[in-house]
């Protein structure tokens, strides 16, 4: 498998239960080899989380730290009845957004509000992928959230602390289905390591075996060419209406 040279999905102290500064992640990327990386903080609703202020100010940020690009993200919560939890005013400061269901801000509607929520969320043009669309305790229907995927032009994640540390019910055979889904409807995904810590950076070793013995196509996966992920993160969305 070609291996990826971008992660777009972590945490630095900012997001309140993580443990690494902005410098501490980005040099334990450039030692992984790691060519961009994607700081994303946790947006309301999750506790102890930056107050929206902080998406203010991220200019003065560096856009490269110990040879690795840096963008600038969040992970914002989808709400009942498929509304953010960030602002589109601190949105407009981001170069992408994540969206991502959550249980201390979202609690189980069945699987196809669960879905719809999801799948409203993607209409706001910042949002480029979903977070770890894994867990049992928040069933999805993965054809529609493909379908759903393919209309907006949003990529799905598949996370490798999911994988690694079992902290979702049920991740390694929804990762199955849900990348079944990909494969038929042709949706790109981003494999990530939701690092909250600097040791977790670029740790993608659990998803990358996944895929590779699922035989999931290569050419799906953004994050293994870096003008490919660039495009897709930063450029205008291409989805299918």
């Amino acid at each position: 498998m070609k291996g990826l040279i971008a992660d777009l999905h972590m945490h630095t102290i900012a997001s309140g239960h993580a443990y690494g500064t902005i410098r501490e992640m980005a040099q334990a990327a450039a030692e992984r080899g790691l060519r961009l990386i994607g700081l994303s903080e946790h947006a309301p609703g999750i506790p102890g989380t930056v107050h929206p202020f902080y998406y203010l100010n991220l200019q003065v940020i560096p856009r490269e730290l110990y040879g690795v690009e840096i963008v600038h993200g969040s992970e914002i919560n989808v709400l009942p009845g498929g509304e953010l939890s960030l602002e589109q005013r601190y949105i407009d400061r981001l170069d992408y957004a994540i969206i991502g269901v959550h249980t201390p801000c979202y609690q189980d509607r069945g699987r196809e509000d669960n879905t719809r929520d999801v799948i409203r969320c993607m209409e706001n043009p910042k949002v480029r992928f979903v977070s770890h669309p894994d867990d049992s305790r928040l069933p999805l229907d993965y054809a529609l959230l493909a379908q759903g995927a393919r209309a907006h032009g949003v990529a799905l994640e598949v996370n490798n602390t999911s994988l690694a540390r079992n902290i979702r019910r049920g991740c390694r055979d929804n990762y199955r289905a849900m990348l079944a889904e990909c494969q038929r409807y042709g949706v790109p995904i981003v494999v990530n390591s939701d690092a909250h810590d600097p040791s977790w950076v670029g740790e993608t070793s659990e998803a990358c075996r996944f895929l590779e013995e699922m035989g999931f196509d290569e050419a799906l996966i953004l994050n293994n060419d870096i003008d490919k992920v660039k495009a897709f993160l930063l450029g205008e969305r291409e989805g299918t209406g």
